[in-house]
């Protein structure tokens, strides 16, 4: 991920795409400060060269989902503030992030993966959701966020 990000950001570079280029080093620097902070507490002093040297490949698309999900918010906020100029520069930025996170689960496979989740577990009502999402989280590995997640178990279990 790390060096398809370096690759799109000087590609930006060569293309003169102001914005592009801004949030590719926006996305940069969310890694790299996740990187920082992992090291630190891991109780290490020094700088970190690259995100890569100790993020792993789930944590850093952790990282990228939060800034979409912050920029969702953001985008959200815009609009009802009735700044709809701001709204599409947000929703413009989650588009960039949406390029380097993995490919979101079709509604299907979303609903198969909770039939598989409920089964596993034994879950009979709304009382085993907690067990039911514990089981599934890692399975969808950040290829539906946690609203999605959520709606599509209490919809199988209602």
């Amino acid at each position: 991920m790390i060096e398809k990000l370096s690759q799109e950001i000087k590609q930006a570079m060569r293309d003169k795409a102001k914005e592009r280029l801004q949030m590719l080093r926006s996305m940069m620097n969310d890694l790299k400060n996740a990187g920082i902070q992992k090291k630190g507490d891991q109780g290490l002093t020094a700088e970190v060269a690259s995100p890569a040297e100790y993020l792993e490949e789930a944590e850093m698309i952790k990282v990228l989902q939060a800034a979409a999900k912050r920029r969702r918010e953001s985008a959200e906020l815009f609009r009802d503030g009735d700044r709809i100029e701001l709204a599409q520069k947000e929703e413009a930025e989650i588009l960039i992030l949406e390029e380097f996170l993995p490919a979101a689960l079709s509604e299907d496979d979303l609903k198969g993966l909770v039939a598989e989740a409920i089964a596993e577990v034994g879950a009979g009502s709304m009382a085993d959701m907690g067990k039911v999402m514990k089981a599934l989280q890692p399975k969808v590995a950040g290829r539906a966020d946690g609203r999605t997640l959520s709606a599509a178990v209490k919809e199988a279990l209602s």
